[in-house]
């Protein structure tokens, strides 16, 4: 009997101390991620996540070996959060039309929505980490939005080169207006909504030729 309990305690105090460490990682990234929304990817540092959650460094270098390690992980995180976003706008719509033109709208309030985020992922203004082969299957905005581009050019296979012309001549475009807005904004949100919705519709148009 005694046994079974110290058994069920040790298995107890596993569990708290997992989750006391998986805690811990979010702070650091809570912290790295407000830090950068206050002061820009440039500021942040090792020492001051550490001061802003009240660590010592090496507390916070015995979860991430660097600063890379922490910006690979919030690229990856921000991916992953675009893909609920991208997939949430896309499963509203029935018509693929609708779904694509869903899915970029949902892309462009994400980057600015989640600007900093965004920064990172894709290299504004900062070194963005390559994350493709680290994230799970069907999470790129590649692997969701390229599904609804070939089944409306009656084509079969999403890694077929008219699929991924098609995707990177809206991403190329949306991406470029997003940059632009993010470093120097130049028009209205009403403006460049406008000029959104006609790319998207002006490519998506083209699909079916």
């Amino acid at each position: 009997m005694g046994s079974r309990k110290a058994g069920r305690n040790h298995m107890g105090s596993k569990e708290r101390i997992h989750r006391l460490k998986e805690q811990t990682r979010v702070n650091i990234l809570d912290a790295a991620h407000d830090i950068v929304k206050d002061e820009g990817w440039q500021a942040l540092s090792m020492r001051k996540i550490a001061d802003k959650i009240e660590y010592t460094a090496p507390i916070i270098y015995e979860y991430y070996a660097n600063k890379e390690a922490i910006l690979l992980e919030l690229t990856k995180k921000g991916f992953l959060l675009l893909a609920c976003r991208m997939n949430e706008a896309k499963s509203k719509h029935e018509k693929l039309e609708d779904q694509i033109e869903a899915m970029w709208l949902a892309y462009w309030n994400f980057a600015f929505e989640e600007k900093e985020y965004y920064q990172l992922m894709f290299g504004v203004e900062v070194n963005c980490c390559i994350m493709d082969e680290l994230l799970p299957p069907g999470s790129t905005p590649y692997d969701i939005a390229a599904e609804p581009i070939a089944r409306l050019m009656g084509i079969e296979d999403i890694e077929d080169d008219r699929v991924c012309t098609k995707y990177y001549t809206y991403w190329s475009i949306i991406h470029g207006l997003v940059s632009i807005n993010i470093v120097r904004k130049g028009t209205s949100d009403e403006i460049n909504r406008q000029i959104l919705k006609d790319a998207i519709t002006g490519i998506t148009r083209s699909l079916k030729n």
